[in-house]
């Protein structure tokens, strides 16, 4: 079983930064592959970033390469996403989400820090 709460969202203008982390529990997060996923009013929920258990492969949505990273630390159960550059269509609420298999479900999901870019 795996928690996961995702921190760091806000408001800030466009062209500025900001970084996401979400806080996972338990033993076992080194054994998860770990992803971000965004969704704004009336979109469906949208794959941005994820990462290996290692830390060692990441892939980015075509719309975030370039400007976000993903990056975590398993010593302290948690993964980031370091957003800069942002735009006014980032505007979301950023979820955090864990699977044990690539390609597999996402079998845990935080509660969502919502992330609003003023242009």
């Amino acid at each position: 079983q795996v928690q996961l709460v995702e921190s760091g969202g806000g408001l800030v203008q466009a062209g500025g930064s900001l970084t996401l982390s979400c806080a996972a529990s338990g033993r076992t997060f080194s054994r998860y592959h770990m992803g971000w996923f965004r969704q704004a009013p009336g979109n469906e929920r949208e794959f941005v970033a994820r990462i290996s258990w290692s830390g060692a492969v990441t892939h980015y949505a075509d719309s975030v390469k370039g400007r976000f990273t993903i990056s975590r630390d398993n010593a302290k159960n948690t993964v980031y996403l370091q957003m800069n550059s942002l735009k006014p269509e980032d505007t979301a609420v950023y979820y955090c989400a864990a699977q044990q298999t690539i390609g597999g479900l996402y079998e845990y999901w935080g509660q969502g820090t919502q992330v609003t870019v003023s242009s």
